[in-house]
């Protein structure tokens, strides 16, 4: 099974920390109000490179970098890619 496919069987399961709400909200300049839902639509967008290196998954859409925890499936942060 792809990386990819693994992810996204699983995407029920995409959660974060009141931290990472914090982490993420300020890292990419959003003010939505689901934080993880604006993330989980991100990674399930077509265009979305998902790769996993070492313990994390990682998702590259438009200019957004998503990380992924891949044992818990914790969003850990995410950013803007200059």
């Amino acid at each position: 099974m792809t990386d990819k496919k693994i992810l996204l069987d699983n995407i029920d399961k995409i959660h974060t920390t009141e931290m990472g709400l914090d982490r993420i909200k300020r890292n990419l300049k959003i003010d939505a109000a689901d934080v993880v839902g604006y993330c989980i639509n991100k990674v399930i967008d077509k265009n979305c490179n998902i790769y996993k290196q070492g313990k994390n998954w990682y998702c590259e859409v438009e200019n957004i970098k998503i990380t992924i925890n891949s044992y818990s499936y914790t969003i850990i942060t995410a950013h803007i890619v200059k």
